[in-house]
């Protein structure tokens, strides 16, 4: 059946076969594209039979079959096979793959990895590697190196480009400037649509994909921003500063990389403005890059909250260890707390064991207590979703719910206790634990991340020791303080 084409105010009747020899011109790419790109499991990691395949390749150094089944890639999927071979295979796939290896996968890959392929690899090779790449990518790469290294690869660059990436490596890790593209396109408030849509047509050094264009003053100062579907609608003669939008919370280069996702996510921003501390445009965030760091904040996040820091599944033993000693040290130190306020009452337990029979379940369920309002807390503090304005309603909140679940757990515990050793005393002294237990935990959960990020701590690092060691050690000298007061 025949369907038509709207242009404008026209429609043109495509005949039957005429609608045949198109869907077919349509899907035959896509039928292509998806036998490179199908290389996932159902369970979306790289199927088992493409790595066999990719290692006897790499057995038999097959480079047609790597250039047939690699070099299409997307960097995203390249990084996952990357990450799914081992060492001596990653190392042989780079050197066969030469010149058609796509550098920007290592922007995709754990930071151990990328970093054993940059140290395989001449300066010369990474120098060349790194120009064909966008600048914030090309930084991505350059920062983890040594600085003898990075001083070597940037010689070998052309100067703009030089310039450009030591300019963003001077920038402190984890801010804007050193998650920003130095690429970008900008154009003068007096020039009209029609320049500005051929200067884009006719000017081959403008970067390869852009959706947003700003508007400079002669200094370089930022004055403001279009879009470019609002540049494809307006007419040629209409100039720029008449449609243009004024600057909305602008990035500077220094601000932290967490604070520049929050304004893309408050804005539904895809891209924004990067200015220095005289409002000069020198570069341009975009949505990929804030992804990523909504991604590694997140993830860094729930690491710190175990005590495991910046670890990584391809860390050696070494680093691993180095990485949760610390923690675990201070585990045991707080730990040892604990038993200091068990031996106060060694003569209470010898009198009664049943007492330290149920000492865990007081100190469990504190915990547990503790540590679901520790997290919610702390990911609100980091969303700055927590703030002195709501936070004494918020502890509040806690403090209720904190009390409430002690009063319906104590009632559980209590009953449970009383019947198992035919002791409603000791009923009563369990529930009655519980419920301090509980509030303490709810309220330590909430006020010591408050503490830690007030002093400049970060919450997400140390609070999970320290609830724990709240939640024991008021757990067990309530229970075991009733219990000699009660019972013994």
């Amino acid at each position: 059946m025949p369907f038509p084409l709207a242009s404008g105010n026209e429609s043109v009747e495509m005949s039957e076969e005429d609608n045949r020899e198109w869907e077919t011109e349509t899907e035959a790419p896509a039928t292509e594209a998806g036998s490179h790109s199908d290389i996932y499991a159902e369970d979306g990691s790289v199927r088992h039979d493409f790595l066999a395949s990719l290692g006897a390749a790499i057995a038999d150094r097959d480079t047609l079959w790597l250039h047939d089944n690699i070099v299409s890639l997307h960097e995203s999927e390249l990084g996952d096979v990357l990450e799914s071979i081992n060492t001596p295979q990653r190392q042989a796939l780079v050197r066969l793959l030469g010149d058609a290896f796509d550098f920007a996968a290592l922007t995709e890959v754990d930071e151990a990895i990328r970093l054993e392929i940059v140290d395989g690899l001449p300066n010369e090779k990474i120098a060349e590697a790194l120009g064909e790449l966008d600048s914030d990518d090309a930084v991505y790469i350059l920062e983890d190196l040594d600085e003898e290294d990075q001083q070597e690869i940037l010689a070998r660059l052309p100067f703009t480009e030089r310039v450009r990436l030591r300019r963003a490596l001077d920038y402190p890790e984890d801010t804007a400037g050193r998650r920003m593209q130095t690429e970008f396109v900008a154009v003068p408030p007096f020039w009209t649509v029609g320049q500005t849509i051929d200067y884009m047509r006719d000017d081959e050094d403008l970067p390869g994909s852009f959706s947003q264009i700003f508007v400079i003053d002669p200094t370089f100062k930022l004055v403001g921003s279009v879009n470019l579907d609002r540049i494809l609608r307006t007419k040629r003669g209409t100039k720029i500063e008449e449609i243009m939008d004024e600057p909305r919370s602008p990035i500077t280069a220094e601000m932290d990389q967490e604070e520049a996702a929050q304004i893309f996510e408050q804005y539904d921003l895809l891209s924004a403005a990067v200015v220095d501390d005289n409002n000069r445009l020198v570069g341009v965030l975009t949505i990929d890059d804030v992804v990523d760091v909504i991604h590694e904040e997140a993830d860094e996040d729930i690491k710190r909250l175990g005590g495991v820091g910046d670890e990584e599944l391809s860390d050696s033993v070494a680093a691993t260890v180095r990485s949760r000693v610390v923690w675990l040290l201070v585990n045991l130190c707080t730990a040892l707390l604990s038993c200091t306020v068990i031996g106060l009452f060694d003569a209470t337990i010898a009198e009664m064991v049943a007492l330290a029979v149920l000492m865990p379940v007081v100190a469990s369920m504190g915990g547990n207590a503790g540590t679901q309002t520790m997290t919610v807390t702390v990911r609100a503090l980091a969303t700055r979703d927590l703030d002195i304005y709501n936070a004494g309603r918020i502890i509040r909140r806690e403090a209720t719910v904190g009390l409430i679940n002690g009063l319906i757990f104590s009632v559980l515990i209590g009953t449970v206790a009383a019947l198992w050793f035919a002791n409603p005393g000791l009923g009563g002294v369990i529930a009655a634990a519980m419920i301090v237990n509980m509030l303490a935990a709810a309220l330590a959960g909430i006020l010591l991340p408050l503490l830690l990020d007030k002093f400049g701590a970060d919450p997400a690092i140390a609070s999970a020791v320290f609830v724990t060691m709240v939640t024991d050690v008021v757990g067990f000298f309530a229970f075991l303080g009733l219990a000699s007061l009660w019972l013994v």
